[in-house]
């Protein structure tokens, strides 16, 4: 059978699909990769002829997805199945009529077993983490257990992707996994949904990781195919396990020898754990601010951090000459305009190089959505959700155009900080809003500017045009043809776009 996943083009490679890729293959299937927006959808999709469309979708997207699953099902009369953390969490989208089957949480098995049932004719009702129409009931089937041996998963087949797209297989920065899970349970996280509301797993038995010698043959083995000149981790918390860590870093280096970025959890973050991560190649770390203020870092995003941990794990990068980017959140339901202060504050006396900071999205079954409206705040409707969380919230808050405002200033203020007495009053001036966006644009550009510098230089290319003011004005040049032209001739997918928002991929929160 022939699976065909529809997915939109995203700034960095979709390892969801590549190990769904991997277990169709496995069961004996094909699987192929189709990437929109393409002007020639149609007559692409009615030449793969699938068996079976599969899509993951999230909260903010799932509307174009429902859509174009629509009108693909008019084409080509294949059946639909939608997997992804917004189907998982909102299973009554399997009333839609571009849905036949819903896969919710961990869809390997069960997307292997569908399309091996639908080939052979046989009935596919009884397939457990499946969700389907009968009769105008809903049948939400049991889960099977979580995968508990990620290696037994194989490598994630990137074949289809790439063959899709070689702008993917020709970046030089390719994403990897080593783990599943997170023992922790942050509000606005959908790992606590994920493990308590709908698995009931125990925190040891959710958070798995793949073996070291498993992570560096999957390296090995990208980079004897592709280009690779740079790995991103893109684990929630790289240094979860100590000994799994210092096996990694004793093997990582004679064994792969690229440079890496990594996700660090500041109270877990030691000062060794650092020494050993730069010793290993490690260029820059992401360390998970959130909040400064103790009441919403812990009680309301239930981060289980103190301030001490912040700055700690902040010198420690620092020390160590590794880039320091952090993640901060604002918008919390019952935050002052003086805890979101504090925040800018914080990553202001840590001398943060990359701050990057996102508005809250209080996203369906996550704890920090049941907060918010219990504290009596609107949220938009699911439909309205925006794709982007650093543009604006979905919170009705009284200070909403602070808070949006507040979160283009940002980064800016950070590496300026003779502007902080001025921010309570910027902030306020509505007409300002589109400047400080525009003002927001342009600095997080310069900002990937010198990500890219720092790139080169550990891969021996830098030179004039990697110059962050050199590159800022390519990447500004480029971006004002782009919008030439899609005013001229409407908007469509661009390649040049893309590689630029890909030049990003070791940033999480890049936003284009």
């Amino acid at each position: 059978m022939r699976v065909v996943f529809l997915q939109k083009f995203l700034p960095q490679e979709m390892l969801g699909i590549a190990y769904l890729s991997g277990a169709l293959k496995r069961a004996g299937h094909e699987s192929k990769v189709l990437l929109l927006p393409d002007a020639d959808w149609e007559t692409k999709l009615r030449a793969l002829r699938p068996d079976l469309l599969a899509v993951s979708a999230t909260t903010g997207d799932h509307v174009f997805y429902a859509k174009v699953a629509e009108r693909a099902k008019q084409l080509v009369g294949a059946k639909t199945v939608f997997g992804g953390a917004h189907p998982t969490f909102v299973p009554d989208m399997v009333r839609e009529s571009a849905v036949d089957y819903l896969c919710r949480g961990e869809g390997e098995a069960a997307l292997a077993e569908l399309a091996t049932r639908l080939e052979t004719g046989r009935d596919a009702s009884d397939i457990r983490n499946l969700s389907f129409k009968r009769d105008g009931d809903v049948v939400h089937n049991p889960l099977r257990p979580l995968v508990d041996d990620l290696d037994a998963l194989g490598f994630p087949d990137r074949e289809p992707l790439y063959e899709a797209s070689p702008l993917y297989r020709d970046c030089e920065r390719k994403i990897f996994l080593t783990q599943r899970g997170c023992l922790y349970s942050c509000s606005f996280c959908f790992h606590h949904a994920w493990r308590d509301k709908l698995y009931a797993a125990k925190s040891k038995e959710y958070l798995r990781k793949r073996s070291v010698e498993h992570v560096l043959a999957e390296l090995d083995d990208v980079r004897s195919r592709w280009p690779l000149r740079f790995v991103h981790f893109l684990d929630d918390i790289f240094n979860v396990d100590d000994a799994w860590l210092e096996e990694f870093c004793a093997k990582y280096p004679g064994r792969i020898g690229i440079p890496f970025d990594v996700i660090l959890r500041t109270n877990l973050t030691t000062q060794r754990h650092v020494k050993m991560l730069r010793s290993a190649g490690c260029i820059s770390a992401r360390l998970a601010f959130e909040a400064a203020s103790d009441h919403v870092r812990n009680k309301v995003y239930r981060k289980g951090t103190s301030l001490d941990d912040l700055r700690n794990s902040a010198r420690f990068v620092k020390a160590e000459g590794i880039r320091l980017t952090t993640l901060n959140l604002l918008g919390a339901p019952g935050a002052t305009l003086d805890d979101e202060l504090a925040t800018l504050q914080l990553n202001v006396d840590c001398k943060v190089d990359h701050p990057l900071c996102s508005l809250l999205q209080p996203y369906p079954q996550t704890d920090i959505d049941d907060i918010t409206r219990e504290m009596g705040f609107a949220v938009d409707r699911l439909d309205a959700f925006p794709e982007k969380f650093n543009r604006t919230t979905s919170i009705a808050f009284t200070d909403r155009t602070r808070v949006e405002n507040l979160h283009k200033l940002f980064p800016i203020v950070v590496r300026f900080p003779w502007l902080m007495p001025f921010v309570r009053r910027a902030i306020g001036i509505r007409m300002f809003s589109k400047l400080y966006l525009a003002l927001y644009l342009l600095w997080t550009e310069y900002l990937v500017c010198e990500q890219n510098r720092l790139f080169s230089k550990v891969t021996g290319k830098s030179g004039f045009s990697t110059l962050p003011i050199v590159d800022l004005v390519r990447r500004v040049l480029t971006k004002g043809a782009i919008k030439v032209k899609e005013a001229l001739f409407g908007r469509r997918f661009s390649s040049d776009k893309l590689k630029l928002t890909m030049e990003t991929d070791t940033i999480a929160h890049a936003d284009g």
